[in-house]
């Protein structure tokens, strides 16, 4: 009884292997077919956001400031590392150590989807960028899976600051403020 047992349980390991290399496979192919079809991040590299219409007097005060949106663009090192180390700590603080998504963290999302009402998130900063820039905010398998690929591509491209500094600039802060 206890050999058929674990025959049976060899053939149900070769299965699911079997299976997991088929789904590999498969995503592999569409990964082939979608990739070059990708937006071209050119955008990204060269970085220019919105920006109000500020009006000054002759002496450089400024009297009003127009526009759907708030901002200064900064560089990264005008920017506090107090505020930077806090909006890595919240939003993805394994941000210079994974090369654009966390696993552990897609692997923990996906265990407490499963198990809970709740849905949990599992993007890094750099999948956040790819999303603002060029997707939806439809939440769809196709979309998460056309966002990774995006998110290698701006990983390939752009450094790690670089890629904060467009984050740090491009997010929205509320009250009309970005970045």
């Amino acid at each position: 009884m206890r050999a058929l047992t674990t025959a049976r349980l060899k053939q149900i390991a070769v299965i699911a292997a079997g299976l997991l290399g088929l789904i590999l496979l498969l995503l592999a192919i569409a990964a082939a077919l979608v990739y070059p079809s990708l937006p071209d991040i050119a955008e990204l590299s060269d970085y220019r956001p919105k920006q109000p219409l500020r009006v000054y007097t002759a002496d450089g005060v400024q009297i009003g400031e127009y526009g759907a949106e708030r901002r200064r663009y900064l560089p990264l090192d005008q920017i506090p590392k107090q505020m930077q180390e806090a909006l890595l700590a919240i939003e993805d603080a394994d941000f210079y150590e994974h090369g654009g998504l966390s696993y552990s963290g897609i692997a923990r999302a996906a265990v407490s989807n499963l198990f809970s009402a709740r849905t949990q998130g599992a993007s890094t900063i750099t999948q956040q960028l790819a999303r603002d820039f060029y997707l939806t905010k439809k939440r769809l398998y196709s979309r998460k899976f056309i966002e990774a690929l995006l998110t290698w591509k701006i990983e390939s491209a752009l450094s790690k600051p670089r890629i904060l500094e467009i984050y740090m600039n491009q997010i929205y802060l509320g009250q009309r403020a970005y970045g």
